[in-house]
């Protein structure tokens, strides 16, 4: 879920209970009954004032209640922090990539995959 701190306050609620209970509960055309949900959810948010605060816990940063963030298994924070000749290098590698077509010949060799697979393996 993509953007999930700027989710309706209505959908968060069905996630909730998604996430708590593992059902969903449906009324539609006069029929109400709970269906089993057995998933994994992936959601990414955003800072809410722009910038991750360090010196906040992670549900005020992301404007969240403690209750659905504490249902989530695992938690990680990316982080960017702002670094003006690497935000540079980024916004260079971005534009000639859109204006070329192509990624920029490099300065140095890189690996193939198999090469990386087989160190990782």
């Amino acid at each position: 879920i993509d953007e999930f701190d700027k989710m309706d306050e209505t959908d968060r609620t069905s996630i909730h209970e998604v996430m708590e209970q593992q059902t969903s509960s449906i009324a539609k055309a006069g029929i109400n009954t709970t269906l089993n949900a057995r998933t994994s959810i992936l959601a990414a948010a955003n800072p809410a004032f722009g910038r991750y605060n360090p010196n906040r816990p992670p549900q005020d940063n992301f404007n969240l209640p403690a209750s659905l963030l504490s249902r989530f298994d695992l938690m990680f924070l990316i982080i960017d922090r702002p670094n003006l000749e690497s935000d540079r290098m980024l916004a260079e590698h971005v534009a000639y990539v859109h204006q070329h077509g192509k990624h920029p010949t490099l300065e140095y060799d890189i690996f193939d995959g198999e090469f990386i697979r087989s160190y990782i393996a």
